[in-house]
């Protein structure tokens, strides 16, 4: 996998994590960490450690970031609703690339383009440490529940079961 650490968005999550004083280290997967079952699988971890960033639009065409445990899928009404609004409309691949800098499979929770809200989900804390993406398919990078909130600045919510 050589090549991957000079990505240019795998460059942005490592400066990010460097401004923001997270000491977790990107780390390149031989295979692709693209779903959080594929991840799991290449850190030898369980699957709910691992926290995916999935991207839907606010009613006012904002993005919303909800970073969630790989462990369950997101029920959108119930973040609708928790959130106060009427649903959450998915996006387009060239939509998560123009909000976030990245592309599907390496959407990392830092170093984004542009602002959006953020929410966590709350099965995260049920682990000491967590991995998320870092810019590429096959980067991935430890942290933690309470780290991500900091780094993040999240609202945590139960998002799925």
């Amino acid at each position: 996998m050589d090549g991957v650490l000079e990505k240019a968005a795998v460059k942005r999550v490592q400066q990010a994590l460097i401004d923001l004083g997270v000491s977790g280290q990107i780390k390149v997967l031989i295979d692709s960490a693209r779903t959080a079952q594929e991840a799991a699988d290449g850190l030898g971890i369980e699957v709910g450690q691992i926290a995916s960033s999935l991207i839907f639009k606010l009613p006012d065409h904002s993005p919303l970031l909800i970073i969630t445990s790989g462990r369950h899928r997101v029920d959108v009404d119930l973040v609708a609703k928790n959130l106060g609004i009427e649903k959450l409309e998915r996006v387009d691949a060239a939509y998560v690339k123009e909000i976030s800098g990245f592309s599907i499979g390496g959407v990392a929770p830092i170093g984004w383009i542009s602002p959006a809200t953020i929410i966590i989900d709350q099965a995260l804390n049920d682990y000491e440490v967590v991995w998320a993406a870092a810019g590429h398919p096959h980067a991935v990078y430890p942290t933690s529940f309470k780290e991500l909130l900091q780094c993040t600045d999240a609202q945590p919510m139960v998002v799925g079961d």
